[in-house]
């Protein structure tokens, strides 16, 4: 740190003290000013001459005030104008108190706002002037009253620069450490949506495949006596499922890596396109599914596309564990418009035919995926048995107010 920076922590700590040299140092100004005058009007010569008794006590008087500046501007000012008035009109013509009024104008147009120090400074000169002007020894067009104007409108004006430069570093402190919150909060929103997807992607695999896993093990687990051919095939089924289900995870784990790890998986995220693939997987598992697409030749945002895919994949895992080991679904994808529309029903008639009932993450995952491409999700019981899903997606993606991007 320079002897500088060093001298203005030392000013900040210690104000008072700052203040009681500054009024020392205008007191030595003052005293000297009060020891000379000019021979001749029109000369430059000067004489030493001996100051008057009351303005030796005006100036000590004004310079005592100033160490005060900073807790009571406003007061100081009114005494240090007072002396000065005082100074003007009885003692010898040459002012010098005015510049501890001069010093007192400058903290208050440093501390308050421009109006005050308009309405303030006006009234100081207005005052100090008129009196030099009207009761004064000298005439009233002598530069010494002229004088008192140019070192008043000096000392509002300095104080008011300060003031605004003071304004105007606090600004740009204040809009450096709003941009650095705005940037964490952002930082933070999005390692929140970041660690929100990854879970509902956890979510949906983990319940896929883990739920195929129970039914094919439960069927070998059935036949394994009676019919170990068909036990056979329910365990490949199984190991199937297995497969992907640790595939997709390592998919998934691996958007937690860092972003150089040269392992970072490349395969692309799930769609449309292997909606057949995800039909087969619940086939093999023994459940019932039909499956009809409208929406051929329609390109879907990838975001989009994997939220199709997700939300008939969690709706076809809840028909496997909830609707019973007779449900039939039924699949459905219509372009309808500017949207794509994802149906699945199923006529089950377990215990639990509803899914919400459970009180797992699959609804509310599907309505988040939805919620996220600006869709819409209904979902509940159909009359006379089973449940039912209906999402509404934009084939387009959307701005914030809802109009397709130019």
């Amino acid at each position: 740190m320079s002897t500088l920076q060093r001298a203005k922590v030392q000013a900040k700590a210690h104000p008072l003290a700052v203040d009681a040299v500054l009024a020392a140092g205008v007191l030595a100004c003052m005293v000297a000013g009060s020891f000379v005058e000019p021979r001749h009007r029109d000369t430059v010569n000067w004489v030493l001459r001996t100051p008057d008794p009351l303005s030796l006590v005006l100036m000590v008087l004004g310079a005592a005030a100033l160490v005060f500046r900073r807790r009571a501007p406003m007061t100081v000012l009114a005494l240090t104008g007072t002396f000065s008035v005082i100074e003007s009109v009885t003692g010898d013509p040459r002012a010098p108190v005015a510049m501890s009024a001069v010093i007192a104008l400058y903290t208050v147009a440093s501390t308050t706002d421009r109006p005050t120090t308009w309405r303030v400074g006006l009234l100081t000169t207005t005052v100090l002037t008129g009196a030099a002007m009207a009761a004064g020894p000298l005439p009233w067009y002598a530069q010494e009253n002229l004088g008192i104007v140019a070192w008043a409108g000096i000392g509002a004006t300095a104080g008011d620069a300060v003031r605004s430069r003071r304004a105007f570093i606090q600004a740009i402190r204040e809009r450096a450490e709003r941009a650095e919150r705005t940037r964490e909060e952002e930082a933070r929103r999005r390692v929140a949506e970041e660690r929100l997807r990854i879970a509902r992607d956890l979510h949906d695999v983990v319940a896929h495949h883990i739920a195929l896993v129970n039914v094919q093990a439960g069927v070998a687990a059935h036949v394994m006596d009676k019919r170990p051919d068909q036990a056979k095939e329910a365990l490949a089924h199984v190991r199937e499922a297995s497969r992907s289900a640790l595939n997709e995870l390592r998919a998934t784990v691996g958007l937690l890596r860092q972003s150089g790890d040269p392992e970072a998986p490349t395969e692309p995220a799930p769609g449309l396109d292997r909606l057949d693939e995800l039909a087969g997987t619940f086939r093999n598992a023994g459940q019932r599914i039909e499956v009809a697409r409208t929406d051929q030749g329609t390109a879907l945002p990838a975001a989009v596309d994997l939220a199709a895919y997700r939300i008939i994949q969690e709706a076809l895992t809840n028909v496997q564990k909830h609707a019973g080991p007779h449900a039939k679904a039924e699949v459905s994808v219509v372009r309808v418009g500017p949207n794509i529309e994802i149906t699945v029903l199923d006529d089950g008639s377990g215990e639990d035919a509803d899914p919400g009932s459970g009180g797992g993450h699959g609804l509310l995952g599907m309505r988040e995926r939805v919620t996220a491409v600006r869709g819409t999700l209904t979902t509940g019981p159909r009359y006379g048995g089973g449940f039912r899903v209906h999402a509404i997606l934009p084939v387009k993606n959307r701005t914030p107010t809802g109009e397709d991007p130019a």
